[in-house]
């Protein structure tokens, strides 16, 4: 590890001025800190963006909340008020490692965290996401990888919090040099669609500042994911789903899996399957069937698909209980 420089920032004007000069922002510190032990990265300078003005709270208002880049994991899954409007950004949040790391990691971490491919992260191994010419994974080794990519790459997206945040409609507040852009959380990762050197659309000195939920996108919503192990486990696959029940018909409906693609899957034609349609058996199968329909799996990861079909029905059928409950 080399030698490096520590500042704190007092505003997301010095933070964004002072990472441009060969520095990483830290806040929980979690992935970046295990980047610099495999020598992914060698920053002359940590910027500490860790009090930064309105980036640990969570605002609720009329037609939005707002939740801070800074808040915790655990700060998120144990909000009384966030997790009954917004229950799947909890549960999301719920399943991302273990309470000790949930206590010290943040939102926008979560968000911003580089590729988990085994590859990437080996320091021996100079793969097509480190500056190489070859995805080691296809061929090799690619049981948790992707099955949808539009580039050579198949590290897939392992951020929780992003897919509960697609399917709630949520945005992103980035401060970019001087302007401050707000994001589709689509937009947040489409780079990485095309972009095998990318893990989102972020440059180096981008910083995520706050989480926009509109609460008329709300309705009801629930994250559901599948490990290996119960607890304490990346996700093989996982799924959120939103929507709302008018008249015993599901209205604005999304569903978005993760796990099996370098940006949230989402495939509107599928959500316009049960848009206006009752929750029965066979409108989930056909919107589930068309959500998969161009899945390549390779050697190793086809067994995700039935995974994923698996998932998707129960995480629509807990959906669809909540809604018909009367509370």
């Amino acid at each position: 590890m080399n030698a490096f420089s520590y500042v704190t920032a007092r505003s997301p004007e010095s933070a964004v001025e002072l990472v441009r000069q060969d520095g990483r922002y830290l806040a929980g510190g979690i992935d970046l800190l295990g980047q610099i032990k495999e020598r992914l990265t060698e920053p002359a300078r940590l910027v500490n963006i860790k009090e930064l003005p309105g980036t640990r709270e969570i605002v609720a208002g009329k037609d939005r909340w707002t939740v801070g880049a800074n808040v915790t994991l655990d700060t998120l899954s144990l909000h009384p008020g966030l997790r009954e409007r917004f229950p799947a950004l909890a549960e999301a949040a719920d399943d991302v490692g273990s309470p000790q790391m949930r206590e010290v990691a943040t939102v926008g971490g979560n968000l911003a965290q580089h590729s988990r491919c085994w590859y990437y992260r080996h320091r021996d191994v100079t793969c097509l996401k480190r500056g190489g010419s070859q995805c080691f994974a296809r061929g090799g080794m690619n049981k948790y990888h992707a099955l949808f990519t539009g580039c050579r790459c198949l590290s897939p997206c392992v951020s929780n919090l992003a897919i509960a945040l697609a399917a709630l409609d949520a945005r992103v507040v980035v401060r970019r040099g001087k302007k401050t852009d707000t994001l589709p959380i689509a937009e947040l990762y489409d780079a990485a669609w095309s972009n095998a050197k990318v893990h989102h659309s972020l440059a180096d000195a981008d910083l995520i500042l706050q989480v926009e939920l509109p609460t008329s996108a709300s309705g009801k919503s629930v994250y559901q994911q599948i490990s290996e192990r119960s607890a304490f486990d990346w996700a093989l696959v996982s799924c959120a789903v939103a929507g709302r029940l008018e008249g015993g018909r599901l209205r604005g409906v999304r569903i978005v899996l993760g796990a099996v693609s370098p940006t949230p899957w989402q495939v509107n034609a599928a959500n316009a399957l049960l848009d206006g349609r009752e929750p029965t058996e066979a409108n989930i199968e056909k919107a589930t069937e068309r959500l998969l329909r161009e899945a390549v799996p390779q050697e190793h990861n086809g067994y995700k698909i039935p995974i994923a079909q698996a998932l998707v029905r129960r995480t629509l059928a807990r959906l669809v209980t909540s809604l018909q409950s009367p509370r």
